[in-house]
């Protein structure tokens, strides 16, 4: 796609913003048909599917933070002069097509959109069944402010295939991909991985940690917990996993009061064999597989722990890499733990929830993404491009 100016995409988001907000009524029938045709089996899958008013509000203020973002395309990252005169500059530059295949959430349709569109990117939208409705009315909105920008539609296009289709789709596209994001759980993830031909950014599982030490303040503890826990169980970013220091005073009773806690907002509770007497209602863990497992549900599992470094070994052994967090007083202890637990985010007396882009002031996000490359942790309009060399001279040959 050719390289747009920044007033001229800023024009179409200006445009996006006034459509979502005229169609808004168009938009909230489409999900209601979306939600009907649900079976209610899976709550965190269902309530990701919602789009009321306050959704699309969310969606409209996505847009306007984007708009007032700086272009990420075209930045200067590095200019040197060598000594055989050629002037090199390293610059920011569109990653080309991009494809996001993603579950539930129609504000991603938007979210994803907005940024790859800013960053001068195409993107195919490869939503959920579940939400087709809804995705088609937010994406014939996309298709109106381009049209009324003088812009073609293929810049923002919704594929509804079936999974066979999409698996032949990845294995021969009919068009140069240069980016795939899958954006769901570990099956997702896994198929996307076994079938792409082009560059996958992996995001959005979880399995989340937190270490209760020895030394924590019980009562910001318990806090942080609950609301990691509780607070949005749909999100990647919730906690699943509760590693106890059996050094913490007054453990046992403790547990006991963690697990009424927990109880008290209706969490399942699964706990190792010799923690269950101090553990209300808690049944025991039922295989290896439930520490690798992310729960998306008012599920947690309680386990105890021996010092830092054994919670360090433990988490980088089961954890997604997404987010963990240490509960201490001990800066010293939670320096070692944070640079030793291997996720995209750490923390420190802090929930595992504020691991997304508008909350650690990135903006709106295509994905949380736990890869190393190209880039970890939320993934905003400054982290959707790639680089390119522009290579100045004059006549210059290598010797």
């Amino acid at each position: 796609m050719k390289i747009l100016s920044t007033e001229k995409k800023n024009s179409v988001l200006a445009s996006m913003i006034e459509i979502i907000d005229k169609n808004r009524e168009k938009i909230i029938a489409a999900n209601k048909a979306d939600l009907d045709a649900f079976q209610r089996d899976d709550q965190a899958l269902f309530d990701r599917l919602v789009v009321n008013d306050a959704k699309v509000d969310g969606m409209i203020q996505a847009v306007k933070e984007v708009m007032e973002q700086e272009d990420p395309v075209g930045k200067v990252i590095s200019k040197r002069k060598l000594d055989n005169g050629l002037e090199i500059v390293n610059q920011t530059a569109p990653f080309g097509t991009i494809m996001i295949i993603y579950e539930s959430r129609p504000d991603v349709t938007i979210e994803a959109a907005v940024l790859a569109f800013k960053a001068n990117s195409k993107i195919l939208l490869k939503g959920g069944k579940e939400a087709v409705h809804s995705n088609k009315a937010l994406v014939e909105c996309w298709h109106e402010a381009l049209e009324e920008n003088g812009l073609e539609k293929s810049w923002i296009e919704l594929f509804t295939l079936n999974r066979e289709q999409t698996q032949e789709f990845l294995r021969n596209p009919s068009e140069k991909l240069d980016l795939i994001v899958p954006r769901g759980g570990e099956r997702l993830i896994a198929f996307v991985k076994e079938h792409a031909q082009c560059a996958v950014l992996v995001s959005g599982r979880g399995n989340n940690f937190a270490y209760v030490a020895e030394d924590a303040d019980w009562e910001q503890a318990k806090k942080v917990i609950i609301n990691a826990k509780t607070n949005k169980i749909s999100g990647c970013n919730a906690l699943d996993k509760i590693l106890v220091d059996e050094k913490l005073p007054d453990f046992e009773s403790k547990l006991k009061d963690l697990g009424k806690s927990l109880a008290d907002y209706k969490v399942e509770l699964l706990a190792e064999e010799a923690l269950l007497p101090n553990i209300e209602g808690a049944k025991e863990i039922p295989s290896e597989d439930a520490w690798y497992e992310e729960f998306l549900a008012l599920k947690a599992l309680i386990g105890k722990a021996n010092g830092v470094d054994e919670v360090i070994e433990k988490i980088n052994q089961y954890s997604g890499g997404h987010s963990a967090t240490i509960l201490t007083t001990d800066k010293e202890k939670a320096a070692k733990f944070m640079e030793q637990v291997d996720s995209a985010a750490v923390y420190h007396n802090a929930s595992t929830r504020f691991t997304d882009g508008g909350q650690m002031g990135v903006g709106a996000e295509l994905a949380i993404s736990t890869d190393k490359l190209h880039h970890r942790g939320p993934l905003g309009l400054e982290q959707l491009v790639t680089n390119k060399y522009y290579v100045f001279g004059n006549g210059q040959v290598r010797d």
